[in-house]
């Protein structure tokens, strides 16, 4: 990692640290990621719902493929969210029926192959998921069983910070360092490349207002001032009062405080909250700046992450975790928690 963004994947722990080791990503199959969708197919309609299985392909890339086989551009090819490359994934796509693939069941390509095919309405549309499901291996765990089920146990109890993972910025930060070019004058011209600059700069400013709520122990509770997300929503409001309902609220993870995802106009948030934000963004005044200029408008996302349906087995050595994350959500702030290493782990070419 660069040592101009090497605090990108320095981030605190909020459980006391990892309580083993072992190998990450030692094969595709060893990260597997399954869409959920939240809904099922239509049965009828315009489009086809595709179930796709890829293993060492992004989804821009499957894309393209698939809008070659059915003749269309690939802006008509749609999906409700990226996925890792350095994995084994499943996830949905829309392709218009108009297409003269007649019988998409089957079909396959360099690194992928769909395995489901069904009618449709709507093309999917980016965000239009619930989340995922993963299967995540770590090979040859060094941890004590009692303190892993110990740490597994307050996980699913007490949620994990929601971070950014490090495949956000690239490797050696080279999303990060794209975003400072742009911002210092460069001209991107590929929007592909420009959104992932962008999406990287305001993913390290939140990181950098949560890792200081983690180091202040109050990254699972609300400060005065704070804005509040409802849990498994997009849904945020801003409390008159911090009174006990709410504190029960958030201890019972229904609520989450919320740090900033940067742009223009003015922060929600307003005393002891606010000054926090504020002094993240004083120490990084030209991604803000840059951000505020590129036209993006300042949004919210929950500091807190729910893990969902967390379990686990340890045989022979490897660690399987099994356990289910809200969209928009990395598994990489799961592992940090377990697994020493886990964000400085060399995670190249990913587009979760």
């Amino acid at each position: 990692m660069t040592a101009e963004f090497a605090d990108a994947v320095r981030l605190p722990c909020a459980h006391g640290g990892p309580v083993g080791g072992g190998a990450i990503r030692s094969a595709p199959e060893d990260f597997i990621v399954r869409e959920w969708l939240g809904f099922d197919a239509d049965g009828e309609g315009d489009h086809w719902l595709l179930t796709v299985r890829k293993r060492g392909a992004n989804t821009h890339w499957v894309a393209k493929q698939l809008g070659k086989l059915a003749n269309i551009h690939p802006r008509d090819v749609g999906y409700a969210g990226l996925k890792d490359r350095n994995a084994l994934t499943e996830q949905a796509f829309t392709v218009p029926v108009r297409s003269p693939v007649a019988d998409w069941l089957g079909v396959a390509g360099d690194g992928f192959e769909v395995i489901d095919a069904q009618r449709h309405r709507r093309k999917l549309k980016r965000g239009a998921l619930k989340g995922n499901d993963f299967a995540i291996v770590i090979r040859n765990f060094s941890g004590e069983r009692s303190q892993l089920e110990a740490r597994l146990a307050r996980i699913a109890s007490h949620g994990v910070p929601n971070y950014f993972g490090p495949q956000r910025f690239g490797r050696d930060a080279s999303n990060l360092r794209r975003a400072a070019a742009m911002f210092a004058g460069t001209r991107i011209e590929d929007r592909f490349e420009r959104g992932f600059a962008l999406s990287a700069a305001r993913a390290y400013v939140f990181n950098a207002v949560l890792a200081e709520r983690v180091a202040q122990a109050s990254w699972n509770r609300l400060l005065q001032g704070d804005v509040a997300n409802l849990d498994g929503s997009n849904s945020i409001f801003v409390p008159e009062s911090i009174d006990e309902l709410l504190i029960e609220r958030c201890a019972n993870l229904d609520i989450h405080p919320t740090g900033p995802l940067w742009g223009r106009g003015e922060l929600r948030t307003t005393s002891d909250a606010r000054a926090l934000e504020e002094q993240a963004a004083a120490r990084n005044a030209a991604l803000c700046e840059g951000l505020a200029k590129a036209g993006l408008d300042q949004e919210r996302r929950a500091l807190r992450l729910r893990v969902q349906n967390l379990t686990h087995t340890l045989e022979d050595g490897n660690l399987t975790l099994r356990f289910r994350l809200g969209r928009g959500a990395f598994a990489t702030t799961v592992l940090h928690e377990i697994v020493a290493g886990a964000f400085e782990t060399e995670t190249p070419e990913m587009d979760e």
